[in-house]
């Protein structure tokens, strides 16, 4: 089964405008995160919608996919951009997968990880979730948490800290059970893809900012499969700042 490699990026953003592009080490951060997804992929596409973008992504020999600039998430942009791919390449791809083009040192294990549940034909989409470490802030609303069935499904993601421990006082909520951060990083069957995008937004969905929770108040299973490798996100200049001195560790290394 082919497998569809897409990072969707746009330059506008309110909290740090024309992230993809901002350097680290000397590359452009898109860069870091294409060469991380063809380790595993054999089809990797840029899906944008701004040129700057396009003209960062040539150079370095990377591929990408220009889309319509009125999508309101990258889901809807990785629907758009697989239509395209199959349309370019005569291909039939069976299953994309929607990589965040902020995160540049997103690891090839975790890219292999959430393709693997989909050796389980019922397997509709999937995404990776990682414990919390003693010393993360659980109840940090800007990372979402999510909990966990039985049959390794997701019940429900929330910026709230759950579940709601009763027996116990906050501050030792993590000591009594293993909370779960998600990690921004789907996969999802092309026909489910194509579907998910037609759905209307969802109540759960507006109350918490989370698209995901449409998907599940409409009935569709995702799969969570569990990493503890850490990644490392960049949201704000902040953030780039201390991934550009987790790159010079990281190339000292190599």
């Amino acid at each position: 089964m082919n497998i569809l490699g897409l990072i969707p990026a746009r330059y506008a953003s309110t909290r740090f405008p024309g992230k993809p592009l901002a350097e680290i080490a000397d590359k452009p951060m898109i860069q870091w995160v294409y060469e991380r997804a063809c380790e595993v992929f054999a089809n990797v596409y840029v899906a944008t919608d701004d040129q700057r973008i396009a003209d960062a992504v040539t150079p370095f020999g990377g591929k990408y996919i220009m889309t319509s600039a009125d999508h309101q998430s990258g889901t809807d942009r990785c629907a758009e951009a697989l239509q395209i791919a199959q349309n370019q390449t005569g291909l039939t791809f069976g299953i994309v997968v929607n990589i965040q083009g902020d995160e540049p040192f997103i690891r090839p294990e975790q890219l292999k990880l959430v393709t693997e549940p989909f050796s389980n034909p019922k397997v509709q989409i999937a995404t990776l979730v990682k414990p919390f470490e003693a010393t993360d802030n659980i109840f940090n609303p800007n990372t979402p948490k999510v909990v966990v069935g039985a049959n390794g499904n997701a019940l429900y993601f929330s910026r709230s800290a759950i579940p709601f421990i009763r027996s116990a006082e906050q501050a030792d909520w993590a000591k009594t059970n293993t909370f779960y951060k998600h990690i921004g990083l789907y996969a999802y069957r092309s026909n489910v893809l194509s579907e998910i995008t037609k759905l209307q937004q969802s109540p759960l969905e507006k109350a918490e900012s989370l698209e995901q929770l449409r998907w599940l108040e409409n009935g569709y299973a995702i799969a969570v499969s569990v990493t503890n490798m850490e990644t490392l996100a960049v949201d704000t200049p902040e953030d780039l700042e201390r991934v550009r001195e987790f790159a010079k560790s990281y190339l000292k290394g190599k």
